[in-house]
């Protein structure tokens, strides 16, 4: 199977990050490659390095970066090393930061994945299919008020509750192990004239499985700060999210890396000696266009934020 995704908000995100021909980059998600290539084509003398923690992806990606494989170096990892990737590069910080947030194309129409309620196949969801945590194990083994707390809060599903209750009950018999049966369980939690509408009625709580089988929120949280820091002067980090507690998390720490003082208000100077790391350049996040959400369904909930290194 082609590793075929459309990279969400593309132009604007390239614009964003203000390339310098000979700059250095980072592609945190490197994915198919879709952002990076285009990083690459305005590279002359400069450098890309890209991160992923799916082997499919790196693979793909290395196929279609070959033309410029002299300025590309890929790394299978997770983006909150990429301070210690950068560093055992012999370099000190990157010019521009692009992380792409969520669950590719490739990896939601590949069967085998797991990742997709619309394909009844072994539950797993790993983007790292070396790690020993998938889907099934958080099903089956997770308290019934653990599932109900991940599903609540992760997928926002207001049936979060009954949902759990169904999960639990039925495990007691045997173990869930496809996503068809996860799939028929979450049916049955939801009442019929809800199932009506809103779209499939699984799609919050496999996102909520998801979201906590590769700790996305975590890695997240506690990316930024580092992230930030690793920007050179004037360096940009562009993020896309597609989720509202990501988008929440990625406006709150931009905020606080402009803002970091923690001075009372009434203040006349500031005292605590936090200095700001830059700018916000994006006061409300970038959408997509009307032309893309027409030519990509999957880019409707996408959100792209921007921030500037101080000078």
């Amino acid at each position: 199977m082609e590793f075929a995704h459309k990279s969400v908000l593309l132009d604007e995100t390239i614009e964003g990050l203000k390339i310098k021909p000979d700059g250095i980059y980072l592609d945190g998600t490197l994915g198919g490659g879709g952002h990076s290539s285009e990083i690459c084509r305005r590279l002359s003398g400069g450098r890309l390095i890209g991160i992923d923690q799916d082997a499919e992806a790196i693979a793909a990606a290395s196929e279609r970066l070959e033309p410029f494989r002299e300025k590309v170096t890929l790394v299978r990892d997770n983006y909150c090393n990429a301070p210690a990737v950068v560093k055992s590069l012999g370099l000190e910080g990157v010019d521009g930061i692009v992380l792409d947030l969520g669950v590719s194309s490739y990896q939601l129409d590949n069967v085998d994945r797991g990742f997709s309620y619309r394909y009844d196949t072994a539950l797993d969801m790993r983007m790292d299919t070396r790690q020993s945590l998938s889907a099934k194990e958080i099903v089956n083994e997770y308290p019934e008020r653990e599932l109900y707390r991940i599903i609540r809060d992760y997928g926002e599903d207001q049936f979060a509750k009954n949902i759990a209750k169904h999960i639990a009950a039925a495990r007691k018999d045997r173990p869930i192990e496809t996503t068809g049966e996860l799939n028929e369980l979450i049916k049955a939690a939801i009442p019929a004239k809800m199932r009506a509408n809103g779209g499939h009625p699984s799609k919050r709580t496999f996102q909520a499985i998801r979201i906590e089988c590769n700790h996305e929120l975590d890695v997240l949280k506690n990316s930024l700060d580092e992230l930030i820091g690793l920007l050179n002067p004037g360096g940009r980090i562009c993020i896309i999210t597609f989720h509202s507690l990501e988008d929440r998390i990625v406006k709150s720490a931009f905020r606080k890396n402009e803002n970091p003082c923690t001075c009372p208000p009434d203040f006349p100077v500031c005292v605590c000696g936090k200095e700001s790391q830059g700018k916000v350049i994006t006061r409300k996040p970038i959408l997509p266009g009307a032309q893309e959400l027409e030519n990509n369904s999957r880019s409707k909930s996408a959100k792209l934020r921007i921030f500037e290194k101080k000078e």
